[in-house]
């Protein structure tokens, strides 16, 4: 979905620049047209240069907004070219300019000379992104609906402070421009809660030994922030995520559980306040009949092991569900997909259900692709 896209990136004077490297190679190797601008304090952080080979294309600076060698005012230019616009990092003073309208570099002047979505990922030293003026500036640019916002985690950050302020990781960034390509910044999901369910349960023998599936929760994550980028509230009940897809769920409640048991419970807990329940999670669909609280010895270990059936959740949620809300489920099937998936949509009388071939390439669990009917 790339390729052939055209994405404008600002950068501004920042240490957390270096970040954006990896962000603007992503794109360019992916088939998109990439055009950066950066400020004079950028440029003393990344060098034009690394920027236009990454790019495949000129990186441009203030220097080149002064000079008439464009057809039309490069600001002008580049404004009407951009589908999606990214700043990243967004300094205080660049933020600044865009909450009162300043335009004294290329990079404001474009802002103002453009109406694609605008990207903002914040960068600075905790003390500052927590001033009074700035945090007014920021809630003051988002009243805009042309501004999208990345907030700045925590961690330690490059004058040695641990806190707020450090830009988002070029994975979530990556992935609100794919969104925002997709969307074209609308927010249609804006007042509505959507509650999701990813991962694979797991039924536990002992302390050590379950019952699982290779569901690694990268469908459910990947619609919790398509959700959250169209502006619903989300809250996602997961089985156990690695620690690289947990760090790209910022802004998106989060309700971890092990077995399904606890995923019922969790369902439970917040499906009235729901307008969308998506059950993605694999769930388990026997456990062992016995738990053993402690780690049994391989040699005590049973030849033939007892099990017992789990509830079925969406089919449970379904007779809770009121007429607003919408219940969308999920099939992971091999071979003929369609006849089962179908059978599974009108006995557990959901709203849709998206059937997974997962018995073909690029589909189906762990894939970073995935294929899928409707």
């Amino acid at each position: 979905m790339l390729q052939g896209r055209r994405i404008l990136i600002g950068i501004a004077g920042g240490i957390a620049a270096y970040k954006i490297c990896e962000v603007v190679s992503t794109l360019a190797k992916a088939g998109a047209e990439v055009r950066a601008i950066l400020t004079d304090g950028a440029a003393k952080f990344i060098t034009p240069l690394t920027i236009a080979t990454l790019s495949r294309h000129p990186a441009y600076g203030d220097r080149d907004f002064w000079q008439p060698i464009h057809p039309r005012p490069l600001h002008i230019e580049l404004g009407e070219w951009a589908e999606v616009f990214v700043i990243a990092p967004l300094t205080a003073n660049t933020l600044a300019k865009l909450a009162y309208g300043i335009a004294d570099n290329l990079l404001t002047n474009t802002v103002l000379a453009s109406i694609c979505p605008v990207l903002l990922a914040p960068a600075m030293n905790t003390d500052m992104w927590q001033q009074q003026a700035v945090q007014r500036n920021w809630q003051q640019v988002l009243s805009d609906p042309r501004y999208h916002k990345l907030e700045p985690g925590a961690g330690v950050l490059a004058c040695d402070r641990v806190g707020a302020g450090r830009m988002a990781e070029p994975a979530e960034i990556l992935a609100q421009v794919r969104s925002l390509l997709y969307t074209g910044g609308k927010r249609d999901l804006a007042g509505k809660s959507v509650l999701i369910s990813t991962g694979g349960t797991r039924e536990h023998l002992d302390p050590v030994r379950f019952i699982g599936n290779p569901s690694t929760g990268k469908m459910g994550v990947a619609l919790a922030q398509a959700a959250q980028h169209r502006g619903a509230v989300v809250t996602l009940v997961h089985a156990p995520l690695s620690d690289e897809l947990l760090a790209t769920l910022k802004g998106i409640r989060l309700v971890p559980v092990v077995s399904a048991a606890e995923m019922q419970q969790a369902l439970y807990a917040n499906f009235a306040a729901a307008d969308w329940m998506i059950m993605a999670a694999a769930v388990a669909d026997v456990r062992p009949a016995e738990y053993f609280s402690e780690k049994l010895p391989k040699r005590s270990l049973p030849t033939a092991l007892p099990l017992t059936q789990v509830a079925d959740i969406i089919a449970s949620l379904s007779h809770l569900k009121q007429s607003h809300q919408r219940l969308i489920g999920f099939a992971a099937q091999t071979g003929d997909i369609l006849p089962p998936a179908w059978e599974k949509l009108q006995r557990k009388k959901l709203d849709a259900i998206a059937a997974n071939p997962i018995d073909q390439p690029n589909s189906g669990f762990g894939s970073e692709q995935n294929q899928a009917i409707l």
